[in-house]
């Protein structure tokens, strides 16, 4: 795959996050700012759009054709969008939300298609109603031009699809410097699996949602005295665009105020220093600083635990959801939560044999702690 498969620049905007009439309704799409950021967009030499089924309580896809193929020349952008597991009960689904998107969109055809939220539940299902085979054949005839999927799993997992798939061309992974070392989310194993592979990598949550354009004072200050004409945003975008890698970062732009902060270090894109990079690592330092569970990973719990809890993973993930900034409609965490049963044992499995307390070298309250976590999550 080319390095220029995802276009020049390295900034896609995603369509999941845009400008509302009404912020209480998700689907009240102000489709005349939208026309405006899109524009703004494409003159500053962008063409990547990232939509899918439900966005906007499923109108984003509708957004696109009003705001995108009506008004543009089909060759001056790429469209992708997905097909979600949560959808299908036979593989007559699969052709009919796929032709429901080509007319929603008006897109003709997609240049990039993803099987989305890639994890061992919808693995299953995807396997079940052959949609691996079913993406190739739409490939094959021109419906799309480069298949993919999206992740939100683990690094042996990320490991396990793409030796049964290699077919497979790219993976979209959610990056960011607050979960590139997160025990639960795995954002730097990830990447380095889709490395292994070589497999070009789209990043979604760069931000993490809006959490790292609203960092703790004292990070706001460590990124002003270094560079007082950089936003927040910008320290965050530009970590997962510096990844070797990354070919593309999304960002969910919901205003003009965002979209031209995001375009305008982005036009004329800079890998993060060696200075800047270290000043990252400040700034997780802070923001961890405030973890509500101060627990190391050192993973001595996890040894002989008769219920196979991963407690480690666990706690990074509540954490995390701790971090998030209010009111959002929805964190990730829960996601990479849920999976991990899956595998493992939920934090309520928890017998309260006391074996993990009496190993653990920060002497944490570990048995009070998941049952935080699953009063969180469960």
């Amino acid at each position: 795959m080319s390095e220029s498969l995802f276009g020049e620049k390295k900034l896609g905007f995603g369509l999941m996050r845009l400008p509302l009439k009404d912020v209480n309704d998700s689907g009240s799409i102000d489709t005349e700012e939208m026309c405006r950021m899109v524009d703004m967009f494409l003159d500053r030499g962008f063409t990547y759009f990232d939509t899918a089924w439900m966005y906007c309580d499923y109108k984003s896809e509708n957004a696109v054709k009003t705001c995108i193929t009506d008004r543009h020349q089909r060759d001056k952008y790429t469209i992708t969008t997905k097909l979600h597991a949560g959808y299908l009960k036979t593989e007559d689904d699969r052709d009919r939300i796929f032709n429901t998107q080509l007319e929603k969109t008006g897109a003709g055809y997609f240049d990039y298609y993803l099987l989305h939220d890639m994890g061992r539940r919808n693995f299953e299902v995807y396997e079940r109603l052959n949609c691996f085979e079913w993406i190739a054949e739409k490939k094959r005839r021109g419906e799309i031009r480069h298949m993919g999927f999206s992740f939100h799993d683990n690094a042996d997992f990320l490991d396990e699809v793409l030796t049964k798939h290699p077919e497979m061309e790219f993976v979209q992974l959610q990056i960011n410097y607050l979960d590139w070392e997160n025990a639960g989310i795995q954002s730097h194993k990830c990447h380095d699996v889709a490395a292994k592979h070589g497999k070009p990598v789209i990043v979604m949550e760069p931000v993490k949602g809006g959490t790292l354009a609203n960092v703790p004072a004292g990070v706001q200050k460590l990124y002003r005295d270094y560079n007082p004409d950089a936003s927040i945003p910008s320290w965050a975008i530009r970590f997962a665009a510096s990844q070797p890698q990354v070919k593309l970062v999304l960002s969910g732009m919901s205003n003009m105020q965002q979209l031209d902060d995001n375009t305008s270090y982005m036009q004329d894109f800079k890998p993060l220093s060696e200075e800047e990079l270290s000043l990252i690592w400040k700034a997780v330092n802070i923001i961890n600083e405030g973890v509500a569970i101060p627990c190391t990973a050192c993973s001595y719990c996890t040894d002989g635990c008769p219920m196979n809890i991963p407690i480690p993973k666990y706690f990074s993930l509540y954490n995390a959801e701790l971090q998030e900034i209010p009111d959002k409609d929805f964190t990730v965490q829960s996601n990479y939560y849920e999976r991990l049963t899956q595998t493992f044992g939920a934090a309520d499995a928890c017998i309260e044999c006391g074996q993990c307390e009496n190993i653990c070298p920060q002497h944490l309250p570990i048995r009070k702690y998941l049952k935080d976590v699953a009063k969180m999550f469960g």
